[in-house]
Parts: C-alpha cells; structure tokens; sequence
C-alpha cells in the first residue's frame, strides 16, 4: 500500500464513518472500483487501525462530554446514587446500547466476514440504509433531546444491524433514535457517543489478530500512520459539520446518495 493510497483510503473512512453512507461498504468498493489489490492480512490490519484514526477524532470532538461522563459515573457509584446525575446516566445508556452489537459481533463474527469480501453485498446493504432512511424522514415525529432506557435498548439493537457491510451504522443508530421520538441532533450526538465504546471493542477484539502479523505491521507502518491520521482528522471536520447540517436539513439527501451507489454499483458489477 503506498501512502497516496493510504490517503485516500484515511479520507474515506473518516468521512463515511460518521455520514449514514456506510463505511465499511466504502473501504470494501473504493479499493474495488480502483482496482487496488492489497494482501488479506495487509488489509485486514489497515483497516483495524484505520478506524482507530477515527476514534481519536470522535474522542477529540466529545473530549468534554467524556470527561463529564467519566466524572459524575464514577461519582454516582461513591455516593450510591449512579442514575442521578444526567452525564451518569447517559454513560450507562451508552453502556447498555453498546450490548446488542457487542454480543453480535462476537457470535456471529466468522460468519460476517465473507460479506466483506463481496463488493455485491456492500452494494445491496447500501440500498436498505437508502430504505432506512427514506421511511425515517416520513415518519419521524417527536422532538425530544434526552434518552430513555428503551431508546437506549432500540438504538443498540439497530447498531446490531450494521455489523454487516453496506447498512451505516451511523445511519441505522440516527435513525433507530428519531423513529423513538429523539431530535436529529439528539440522536447523532448519542449515535456519535456510542461508536466510542463499540469501536474500542473491536480493537480489543482484533488485537488478538494483530499480535499474529507483526510483520505486516512493520511493513506497512508508514501507510498505516498516515491512513489513521487523516483519518483522525476528517472525522473530527465531518462530525462538526454534520451535526450542524442535521439542524436544517434532510436525512433524505443521503437516501438518494446510497440508492445511487447501490444500484449503479450493481448494474455496472
């Protein structure tokens, strides 16, 4: 992999990590349509740590809300009382969504790693996110800001849905959180929140892989470096805008864009 590679590949996920266009569709088409051909283990590596670059921005952006969360979670439990600030209570709301796909990707973890070797289902998964999102938009309602328990359990369990490659996992979390009744920000911000805990595990989870390949890694240390960088940075700039956009506009451009790229993806497959 050279680093223009990695560049281009750093952008991707940092743009499409946090926008409900699916970023693992994205790093399985992109290399494809430019017919870039890299080694499994090669890749498999890239894209682990890749999506680290991705952690840190989101890190960055709520390095406040962290910290208040972190805060007053451990405060509750010295005084007995863990629900009774807001930041603590929404950290064990985080706690509890993050559950379902946990799980999920653990059981099923052998038998979701074939779709990420066929650019055709990428494709057809991005047309239920396009699905997704339309039927959010026309039956969307309430405009509450603050989480409840089973909006927590709703958004987890439509995080589990985006485990395969295709289906945004921002895109089903934001979704899933305004079909319950949350506002668009309110729902991307807890959607936002929630990829902290999810992305750290599967890191956890790939480590176990990683120590198998150092070679590999030391190989490809300097693409790596700047694929996570770029990474890092987009994501914090997509975030930011992001949150603004959803203010005023409509989840509805992003339907048409991934109706488009599924299904001209698969005409031209």
């Amino acid at each position: 992999m050279t680093l223009i590679q990695a560049t281009i590949l750093g952008i991707v996920q940092g743009l499409t990590e946090y926008l409900p266009v699916s970023s693992s569709a994205h790093l399985v088409l992109v290399p494809h349509i430019l017919g870039w051909h890299f080694p499994v283990r090669e890749a498999f590596v890239f894209d682990v740590l890749v999506q680290l670059g991705t952690l840190i921005g989101v890190m960055a952006y709520f390095a406040q809300d962290i910290l208040d969360i972190a805060k007053h979670m451990i405060q509750g439990l010295i005084a007995r009382k863990p629900l009774q600030h807001p930041s603590a209570r929404l950290g064990w709301l985080l706690g509890v969504a993050t559950v379902p796909a946990a799980v999920g990707g653990l059981l099923f973890k052998e038998e979701i790693v074939g779709y990420f070797e066929s650019p055709r289902a990428a494709l057809a998964f991005l047309l239920f996110t396009a699905g997704l999102l339309t039927v959010t938009e026309f039956l969307a309602k309430k405009h509450r800001g603050q989480v409840r328990l089973k909006d927590a359990v709703g958004i987890g369990f439509a995080q589990l849905l985006a485990i395969m490659p295709g289906i945004s996992r921002s895109g089903a979390t934001i979704c899933a959180g305004i079909l319950m009744g949350l506002s668009r920000t309110a729902a991307a911000r807890f959607s936002f929140l929630m990829s902290i805990p999810v992305m750290l595990g599967a890191s956890l989870v790939a480590a176990d892989d990683l120590v198998r390949y150092p070679e590999v890694l030391e190989r490809s240390l300097g693409p790596i470096v700047v694929g996570m960088l770029v990474a890092a940075v987009t994501g914090y700039l997509v975030i930011r805008w992001f949150l603004n956009f959803l203010k005023t506009q409509s989840l509805l451009w992003f339907a048409l864009y991934c109706a488009l790229a599924g299904a001209i993806g698969l005409i031209w497959l």
